[in-house]
C-alpha cells in the first residue's frame, strides 16, 4: 500500500521535488493504464518518466544494511 503524498498535492510542486518513491509509484500506476489515458495524463507520465532518467533512473548504485537497490514504494 502506497503511503505518501497524493496526485493531488504533488501536481502542486515541481517534479523535481517529488521524491523517488512518489515517482516509482506514480510511474507504475500510470504505466498500468496508460491505454486509457487522455493527453493530459500522457503529459504527465511523460514528465514523470523524464524526471526519473534526468535522475539517472531509480536504481540505488549500491545496498546499504537496511535497504536493498530497489526503491520500494510500499
Amino acid at each position: 500500500m502506497y503511503i505518501g503524498r497524493d496526485l493531488a498535492a504533488l501536481q502542486m510542486i515541481s517534479k523535481q521535488e517529488w521524491k523517488d518513491s512518489e515517482l516509482a509509484f506514480f510511474h507504475h500506476a500510470l504505466q498500468q493504464v496508460t491505454p486509457y489515458l487522455n493527453a493530459e495524463g500522457q503529459t504527465m507520465h511523460r514528465e514523470i518518466i523524464e524526471e526519473i532518467e534526468a535522475r539517472g533512473g531509480l536504481q540505488r548504485n549500491e545496498a546499504t544494511y537496511t535497504n536493498g537497490t530497489r526503491i520500494f514504494y510500499e
